[in-house]
């Protein structure tokens, strides 16, 4: 009577079961902490609070020149946040430079470009340039794309999670901010020439207080 007992009894595989709830939790985390990974840093980014400052920059360059500006900020600021993310720590002990240090430089060229939009009404001079889409690396893609703020965040968070999860959240990030750049030319064409004089005044006022507030905060840490 046992042994039939036994047998009519359906077959459970402790090991199988053990398995799957291993592998549903191991996926919980993986999205759990993609989340946790791509908020601090779209929020670091500003993608949204960058795209006016593109469209002041570029306002006058033809259609290609700020394609070409566009790719060649999101590959400074792709391969930056890379670098960074592999010997940023490295290279900062190495140099003797901290994130405050680089927050008062950043804080400094933007404020330099704001100041010579509002006076002159051109961030950049582009009639005697013939490189002007290298103004796709300074101050787009750095520090505009990925300044202190992302750098400082990839540590943090590189500390925390695994740096494969980091990573990914930072690229799809990168990518948002490629899909948000590529629409700068519909503003342009929106707007209108009157229009974009004036908004990229207002821009550049406001590039100027978040310059000043770059500068506070990275001399407020060096005093701390």
């Amino acid at each position: 009577m046992v042994a039939l007992r036994h047998c009519g009894e359906p077959s459970r595989n402790p090991e199988r079961s053990e398995g799957s709830g291993k592998s549903e939790r191991t996926l919980v985390n993986i999205f759990r902490e993609l989340g946790l990974t791509f908020v601090p840093l779209f929020v670091a980014m500003d993608s949204v609070g960058v795209l006016p400052i593109l469209f002041s920059l570029t306002r006058e360059m033809k259609t290609r020149e700020r394609s070409r500006t566009v790719r060649l900020a999101m590959l400074t600021a792709l391969g930056l946040g890379l670098g960074f993310s592999a010997i940023g720590k490295a290279i900062f002990l190495f140099l003797g430079i901290e994130v405050a240090d680089f927050l008062v430089a950043g804080g400094l060229i933007l404020l330099v470009l704001s100041v010579k939009d509002l006076a002159t009404g051109k961030m950049v001079e582009f009639q005697a340039s013939p490189m002007i889409e290298t103004i796709g690396v300074v101050p787009l893609g750095t520090p505009l794309v990925v300044g202190p703020a992302v750098l400082t965040t990839l540590l943090i968070l590189i500390d925390q999670y695994s740096i494969f999860i980091v990573l990914f959240s930072f690229v799809l990030n990168m990518a948002i901010a490629w899909i948000l750049f590529r629409q700068v030319d519909r503003v342009i064409k929106f707007l209108g020439n009157s229009g974009t004089v004036a908004i990229s005044k207002v821009v550049s006022l406001l590039l100027a207080a978040i310059a000043i507030k770059m500068i506070r905060q990275g001399i407020l840490e060096i005093l701390a």
